[in-house]
């Protein structure tokens, strides 16, 4: 009865609601709170699952090493290669062959006129030749080409001072108005042929890589430091102020006369010697160009049956033999 007898209405005194049994098994128990729950607690299955990395094995895998020597096929390959480069070579040769070719053959209507030798426009006689180094001439033989040209300009120059000596050889001496007479024809003769025999060969040889024109130029140019050398040892009575000429003339006391001669005379010795070393200088040119005798031979055979002379003279003769051949049938 002691439970009915507490009044409920009254102030409740020393009551902890902590003192609550489900309270207070909550907190005694052994449950992890929620801040604090490792959801991977670590552990020794967990462990286990980890993954090991793989063990290296003492014994590598053989590797096949390649052979260094080529294959059969390679070299075919290879040989089939080169000469296919060396064709495209010769190809693109040829084709700038042709490119020039064709601009020379069409230099008359693109506007190019000839202008050598440079002559006043009112002068009765035009320019016979086109040159032009910078745009005919490989770069690689224009050096040479223009010494060439320089070459002939100093020996026209000679010639025209071995006229002068000559002329005072005769005021001095009336006996040698031959010599005088035989300078005006070397003058009037080697002048041009020296420039149509041998400077334009070479000029077109270089052109157009022509191994019929570098025979030329070779002959004609052997010839021409013959003529040299014996116009620079004077002989008299040749038309020549060489050495001889020279020395006799101040032999006998005439020494202006004689001083004349021996600076032509060394004109003359300068030439030959500039015309034997640029002879060798084309020479080695030449020997790099690929050029041959059989090349000289059938351009020269191409060139006599492509011209308008030789067509129109066959064409003539096989129309005189068909007319006689009708003629006599009849």
């Amino acid at each position: 009865m002691s439970e009915f007898d507490t009044n409920p209405f009254a102030e409740p005194s020393n009551i902890n609601p902590f003192n609550d049994p489900s309270v207070t098994q909550v907190t005694n128990s052994s449950i992890e709170p929620v801040d604090q729950y490792n959801p991977f607690p670590p552990s020794s299955d967990f462990a286990g699952a980890q993954t090991t990395s793989a063990s290296t094995s003492p014994y590598q895998p053989a590797v096949l090493q390649p052979s260094t020597e080529p294959s059969p096929q390679a070299s075919a390959a290879a040989a089939q290669a080169n000469l296919l480069r060396q064709q495209e070579e010769l190809e693109r040769k040829a084709a700038e062959l042709d490119r020039r070719e064709q601009a020379l053959q069409n230099r008359a209507p693109t506007g190019k006129e000839n202008n050598w030798p440079p002559l006043p426009k009112f002068f009765p006689i035009q320019p016979c030749f086109y040159q032009d180094f910078s745009e005919e001439i490989p770069a690689e033989y224009q050096r040479v080409c223009k010494m060439m040209y320089y070459l002939w300009m100093f020996y026209s120059v000679t010639l025209f001072l071995n006229l002068l000596a000559c002329l005072a050889y005769f005021i001095d001496d009336g006996n040698h108005g031959v010599d005088f007479g035989l300078s005006i024809l070397w003058v009037v003769l080697f002048t041009p042929c020296s420039f149509l025999c041998w400077y334009r060969p070479v000029y077109k040889a270089f052109r157009s890589d022509s191994s019929f024109n570098f025979f030329f130029f070779f002959f004609v140019f052997f010839c021409h430091v013959a003529v040299v050398i014996i116009q620079a040892v004077g002989i008299p009575y040749w038309g020549n102020s060489g050495w001889i000429s020279a020395f006799t003339e101040i032999g006998k006391g005439k020494k202006a006369v004689g001083g004349i001669m021996i600076i032509v005379a060394c004109l003359f010795t300068i030439g030959a010697v500039m015309s034997v070393i640029l002879m060798k200088m084309v020479h080695s040119l030449y020997r790099r160009t690929g050029a041959s005798f059989q090349k000289a031979q059938q351009e020269f055979s191409q060139g006599v049956v492509t011209s308008k002379g030789f067509q129109t003279a066959a064409t003539g003769a096989a129309s005189a033999a068909a007319r006689g051949t009708f003629q006599g049938n009849n």
